[in-house]
């Protein structure tokens, strides 16, 4: 028979034990901590045209469904994915293969046991360029490339990792030095790719097929990426000061304590900065 003690130093180590499983998933419903700029990697914004076969694929792939009023949202250690535009957007104009943002990128512990998985599911996988087999590729109904690598070291099942923009070769030292300046991404690269690196995401640059520039995000399938942003309004300030141009102007919803704004990035990347009360701070113990 066990003596009270006993029982207590059980009961002890099985609350320990739930409140292990429950940490993960808490953490990874939070950004990762902003940078020294005041920024993290917030969402993807789909405007699907097929709202439910695109949740499949999300959750399929590891994501976890949440909902924001009207939206759908897919969230994943490092990135939300909005799957919905509000109501009475136009139909997108294509997807990702085409626009500025080629594709976007995970990573997982182990490329084929997750794409065995995501196939046993349903999810359509493509297989890596030139049989690489740390490689694969999804690709959503409405042509929302994603690619996904390997990272055996890290601690979530699957999490976000890269946009891969497309430019005119020339303008690729440009876009990794303007991300560099307003959003504090560290330059460097990923692999062959010139590249910047911000909380939760690398941004990579290459050259486009046809050295061209391509169009802009806006009105695609994806049709903008999200950073947070802490001090938005004084951020913007500064911005404009510069000769920046404000697709919309800093937008404050005073009961949430929330703010938004919309930019271009000068190579036609609709972005949404945002600033919200719970983006950890530069502080915050990286997860």
């Amino acid at each position: 028979m066990l003596t009270i003690r006993e029982v207590a130093v059980r009961k002890m180590l099985c609350a320990l034990w739930v409140v292990s499983l429950l940490v993960p998933a808490i953490a990874s419903a939070q950004p990762f901590p902003v940078n020294a700029a005041g920024v993290t990697n917030g969402h993807w914004h789909l405007n699907s045209k097929d709202i439910e076969a695109n949740k499949k694929i999300f959750v399929a792939m590891g994501g976890t469904l949440v909902t924001n009023g009207n939206f759908q949202i897919v969230r994943f250690p490092g990135v939300l994915v909005y799957l919905n535009q509000g109501a009475g957007a136009a139909p997108a104009n294509g997807g990702t293969v085409g626009s500025v943002v080629n594709h976007v990128g995970f990573t997982v512990p182990n490329t084929q046991a997750a794409v065995a998985k995501w196939k046993a599911a349903g999810v359509n996988v493509l297989p890596g360029g030139a049989g690489r087999t740390d490689q694969a590729f999804v690709e959503t109904p409405d042509g929302v490339r994603i690619e996904i690598l390997e990272n055996k070291d890290q601690k979530f099942p699957i999490q976000s990792q890269h946009v891969h923009f497309n430019v005119p070769e020339s303008e690729i030292p440009k876009m990794q030095a303007w991300y560099a300046a307003w959003f504090g991404a560290v330059p460097g690269k990923r692999g062959a790719n010139i590249a910047a690196d911000l909380p939760g995401i690398n941004l990579s640059f290459s050259k486009a097929m046809d050295d061209k520039p391509q169009v802009t995000t806006k009105g695609r399938t994806l049709d903008h990426i999200g950073f947070d942003v802490k001090n938005l309004e004084a951020f913007l300030k500064r911005y404009e000061a510069a000769g920046g141009k404000i697709d919309r102007p800093y937008t404050k919803n005073a009961q949430a304590n929330t703010a938004l704004a919309f930019i271009y990035d000068p190579w036609g990347t609709y972005i949404e900065l945002n600033e919200r009360p719970d983006t950890p701070s530069a502080t915050t113990a990286a997860r």
